[in-house]
C-alpha cells in the first residue's frame, strides 16, 4: 500500500510506480528517504508515493518468497521459533538464536526483489509517526504551536514538543525542540533531528536503561524501581484486583512490605495474615511467602529489600497462577 504524498517529504522511503497492473501499479522501484529538492521532484511527478511498510499477502507465498529470495534468513527464522518458549500469551524468542539472523528489513529481503508485488496508492490520513516531527504534526497544539502532555509549562517557547511522564517539566525560551521525560532518561532534540535518535541509541549499547526499566510489567500488576544502593532497593508494588504473587523465597535478600492502599493478604511460612493501609510485614530470607490482592480495588505498596544480592534471578518460584514456575 503507497500513500499519496501530500508533501515533499524527506523521512519516508517511496516507491516508483509503473504500469498499471492488477489494480494498481507495478513497482519500478523503492527508493530511500530522499533530500528535500528530489522529494519534491517526486512530489511534482505524480509517480511516487510515500512506501507505507504496509503489505497484504498470504503467508503461504510470503513464505515461498522467502525461500527463494533469502533462504538463509528464512531457516535461521524456522530456528528461532524452535527454540522460543511460551511465556502466558506472550511467545519468547531465543536470544541467543535470533542474532544469529542478518539485520534486515523485509523490504530488503523480499519486497525490492520481487515479482509478484504491486503497488495501490491509497488516500487514507495516514502517518507512520515515526519520528518526533511527525508525532508533533498528529497532536493538538497550544497557541504557540506547542504539543504538551503530562505535567509541562512552557513560556516563550513555540513549534515544541514537551512530553513528561513523572515529574514537572518546564521549559522556558525554546523553539522547534523535542523533550522527552521518562522515569529511565531524559531526550533534548531538536524536532527535525529525530532521524538521528537511533545513532543516538546505538552510543549508549551497555547502558543498563537500555535493557532495565523503571517500571516493569507482570502478569498480576506491576512495580517501579523507586531507589537502590549497596545491599537495598525500594520499589513500589501494584497489584491488581483478584491477582496474587507467585508463592517463593528467596536466598540472598529480605523484604519488607508496607501497604500504602488497599488491603493486602500475605502468606509467610504457613500462616495468613490480612494487611491495611499503614500495615507491614518483614519477610526474612528464605522465608517461604506469596502476596495476594482478593479484593475488587488496586492493592499498593511500598517494599524495600536488603541483602547481599537482589537481582530478579533470586526468586524460586514453588507455585504460580500464571504457569511461570
Amino acid at each position: 500500500m503507497g500513500i499519496k504524498p501530500s508533501f515533499a517529504c524527506t523521512g519516508y522511503g517511496y516507491i516508483h510506480c509503473g504500469d498499471a497492473a492488477l489494480g494498481g501499479f507495478s513497482v519500478n522501484s523503492f527508493v530511500e528517504k530522499p533530500s528535500e529538492t528530489v522529494a519534491q521532484g517526486y512530489l511534482d511527478s505524480g509517480f511516487y508515493v510515500w512506501n507505507s511498510g504496509m503489505f497484504i499477502v498470504k503467508p503461504s507465498v510470503i513464505i515461498s518468497e522467502a525461500l527463494a529470495l533469502c533462504p538463509l534468513l528464512l531457516k535461521q527464522c524456522q530456528r528461532v521459533l524452535s527454540a522460543s518458549e511460551k511465556d502466558l500469551d506472550f511467545i519468547r524468542l531465543s536470544l541467543a538464536e535470533f542474532e544469529q539472523c542478518e539485520s534486515i528489513s523485509i523490504d530488503y529481503a523480499i519486497m525490492e526483489k520481487t515479482q509478484k508485488a504491486v503497488v495501490v496508492p491509497v488516500a487514507c490520513g495516514w502517518s507512520d509517526v515515526g519520528d518526533f516531527q511527525s508525532l508533533w504534526q498528529v497532536n493538538a497544539k497550544d497557541q504557540c504551536g506547542n504539543v504538551k502532555q503530562g505535567d509541562v509549562v512552557a513560556i516563550n517557547s513555540h513549534n515544541c514538543l514537551l512530553k513528561s511522564d513523572s515529574r514537572l517539566l518546564a521549559v522556558l525560551g525554546m523553539e522547534d525542540i523535542a523533550v522527552i521525560e521518562t522515569k529511565d532518561a531524559v531526550l533534548v532534540a531538536k524536532v527535525n533531528q529525530a532521524q538521528q535518535v537511533k545513532e543516538l541509541v546505538a552510543t549508549l549499547a551497555g547502558r543498563e536503561e537500555l535493557s532495565h526499566q523503571r517500571e516493569v510489567y507482570r502478569p498480576w500488576g506491576s512495580y517501579d524501581s523507586v531507589d537502590s544502593g549497596p545491599n537495598f532497593q525500594v520499589k513500589r508494588i501494584s497489584v491488581n484486583p483478584r491477582a496474587r504473587l507467585s508463592l517463593q523465597r528467596h536466598q540472598f535478600r529480605a523484604e519488607h512490605w508496607v501497604v500504602v492502599q488497599g488491603q493486602a493478604k500475605v502468606h509467610v511460612d504457613g500462616e495468613d495474615h490480612l494487611l491495611n493501609a499503614n500495615d507491614s510485614i518483614y519477610i526474612p530470607k528464605g522465608s517461604v511467602h506469596c502476596l495476594a490482592n482478593e479484593t475488587d480495588e488496586p492493592l499498593h505498596l511500598v517494599e524495600v529489600q536488603s541483602g547481599s544480592y537482589l537481582g530478579e534471578d533470586d526468586i524460586e518460584r514453588l507455585e504460580d497462577a500464571y504457569g511461570r514456575c
